[in-house]
């Protein structure tokens, strides 16, 4: 069906059950980033197949609500489908509840499939809407009933994470979150989201594309950890190894009915950022429930050493596999018949021989000219644009290892680049230079570094359209919380924490920037004003010196990048042959 039709049968729907709107989010029951294809309600309501976004249905209009980096995409996506794009993060764009307020008349209900909405979420909904009298509805899947051809839940098997690669066994990491529990108070911690839960157990899947992560809920008590998940999923081997460390089994949607049955003196943590609107109402009225964060979430982001040298180690191989697809794009895109997808494709190629490797971490996001300035932009193989040995080519692009996730993005000329992208490129490369070399005392936020990184790009009167940076997971999501460098973020950067910094400029019809790496959080030094953290830049890969203009680089950001170059350079001559180490001595020469 399509967009309009399917829009059409979600009214006669609405005015059965006295809804006056309809929201549609683009989670899960987990409160997901990415999410299985039997939960991309929104992507098939809509046509619009971006990673965030939400619709606002009411039974005159329709609007889907999405950040900067799918604006332009949007655009072309819903083109037809009567749905109105509202433009997050620009002045004078309603948010949906705004717009719910003035769509609205008091009195009217507001509905939305209470699995996949968090607490926190609904909440604020509520808050919001309260003024106008508009109260909320959470008992009914709309969708669900209209999708005839609605995706099955997946059923692939989960396999265990060993604790080589991990660094510490499930059993101390319950230990760990019970020690927390009982200091809070609380004799049960129920986790929804997909990676707290695959850390905590050791355990990893394939039910999300490109996330390593298994479709499942975990109770975590003083004594066991309840884990529900379907029979189907769950091998022999993996299942003895579970129950031996105190892990008990149950099926995936037995998770209500075991909320109810817990005693009635119980207490239970709860994330109300991760906990949905069911599962909260689905716990009896005399338990007493202690709101807070997922313990695992800002526990799993401070990496132990073993995960850190498994980062360091896979970032060797990861950095080879991107000179040697770099060498071969150099020797090949004057043939004038690859596409942004045929490259893309043959990066994957490439990491896909190396040792550990499980997948891509994200898909990945290659745009040629002016595709470039198109954030999160998905080539169609259809009519994916041919590169020429001119312009701007952005690529960014990551693998899941059984020793790390890689996340990396490099912005290339592949001919004689113009004075605009050289100054644009060189502005990014000062912002990237100031997190890289950043030294900050213990306690700055994420808020903090995220504004120290930008200034050169504000000098120009210019901004970065989304955050500098994001954490990432070992063998995990490719964003993960809580850190993050971004205008909102109040997490502590710890040392042990691995996040990416990434700053971009983009113009919209004409090209964009971005130059990332990743960076292990390590200590600086300790002064008599306190402890002091710096950061490592683990990536390795040159970075373009024909984008670079060094009359506008100071000397230590000309010094910095010779020493970055000299050490991609040493580290990765070994791994290269020699048409491949020629063109990286090439490629990482001294300027300045």
């Amino acid at each position: 069906m399509q967009p309009k039709e399917i829009i059409h049968q979600l009214r006669q729907l609405m005015k059965k059950n006295s809804l006056d709107a309809w929201i549609i989010p683009s989670t899960d029951p987990h409160q997901s980033e990415y999410v299985a294809d039997y939960w991309q309600a929104r992507a098939w309501v809509s046509g619009f197949h971006g990673s965030a976004g939400t619709i606002g249905v009411t039974h005159t209009q329709t609007g889907l609500w999405t950040d900067p980096r799918y604006h332009l995409r949007a655009e072309s996506e819903l083109a037809g489908s009567g749905i109105k794009l509202f433009k997050s993060g620009l002045p004078g764009t309603l948010s949906l509840t705004d717009w719910l307020r003035q769509e609205l008349p008091p009195g009217s209900v507001v509905g939305f499939d209470g699995k996949v909405m968090s607490i926190a979420e609904a909440n604020a909904l509520q808050e919001a809407l309260a003024k106008k009298n508009i109260s909320l509805s959470y008992q009914h899947d709309l969708v669900g009933e209209i999708w005839q051809d609605r995706p099955p839940l997946p059923l692939n098997p989960i396999f265990i994470h060993a604790d080589a690669f991990a660094g510490e066994s499930r059993k101390a990491k319950l230990e760990r979150i019970r020690a927390k529990m009982q200091k809070m108070g609380a004799q049960f911690h129920l986790l929804c989201a997909l990676d707290d839960l695959a850390w905590t157990l050791n355990i990893r899947g394939s039910d999300v594309d490109c996330n390593p992560v298994a479709i499942a809920f975990a109770m975590i008590t003083l004594d066991q950890a309840h884990l529900f998940i379907q029979p189907e999923k769950v091998p022999e081997d993996v299942k003895k190894t579970l129950e031996q460390d105190g892990v008990v089994f149950h099926p995936y949607a037995e998770i209500y009915q075991f909320l109810q049955s817990l005693p009635g003196d119980a207490i239970l943590l709860i994330d109300p950022e991760k906990t949905s609107v069911k599962l909260r109402q689905s716990i009896p009225l005399q338990y007493r429930v202690i709101e807070g964060q997922s313990l695992p979430f800002g526990m799993k982001a401070v990496k132990n050493p073993i995960e850190l040298d498994g980062i360091r180690r896979m970032h060797r191989r990861d950095g080879a596999a991107l000179v040697r697809w770099l060498y071969w794009l150099d020797q090949h895109v004057a043939e004038g018949k690859h596409t942004e997808v045929s490259v893309a494709d043959k990066l994957e190629e490439f990491r896909s021989h190396l040792d550990c490797y499980q997948g891509m971490s994200f898909h990945t996001i290659a745009g040629y000219e002016a595709n470039s300035a198109i954030g999160h932009y998905q080539s169609n193989a259809i009519n994916a644009p041919v590169l020429q040995p001119r312009g701007i080519f952005l690529i960014d692009s990551g693998a899941q290892y059984l020793d790390g996730t890689s996340d990396i993005t490099r912005t290339i000329s592949l001919g004689q680049a113009s004075s605009q992208e050289k100054q644009a490129f060189t502005q990014v490369l000062k912002c990237h230079i100031r997190l890289a070399t950043a030294r900050f005392p213990k306690g700055t936020k994420g808020i903090q570094l995220d504004a120290l990184a930008r200034e050169p790009l504000w000098r120009q009167g210019w901004n970065c359209r989304h955050g500098i940076g994001h954490g990432v997971g070992c063998f995990l999501d490719v964003h993960e919380g809580p850190p993050r460098f971004n205008e909102t973020n109040m997490t502590e950067i710890e040392a042990g924490m691995v996040l990416s910094n990434e700053p971009g400029v983009y113009f919209e019809g004409r090209f964009g920037i971005r130059i990332e790496n990743m960076l292990i959080t390590v200590p600086a030094e300790n002064t008599e004003f306190g402890e002091y953290l710096k950061f490592e830049t683990v990536s390795l890969c040159p970075i373009d010196l024909d984008l670079v203009e060094p009359a506008r680089l100071e000397a230590e950001e000309i010094a910095w990048l010779n020493a970055y170059h000299t050490h991609v350079r040493d580290t990765l001559s070994p791994l290269l042959n020699e048409a491949e180490k020629s063109w990286l001595w090439r490629e990482t020469r001294g300027i300045g």
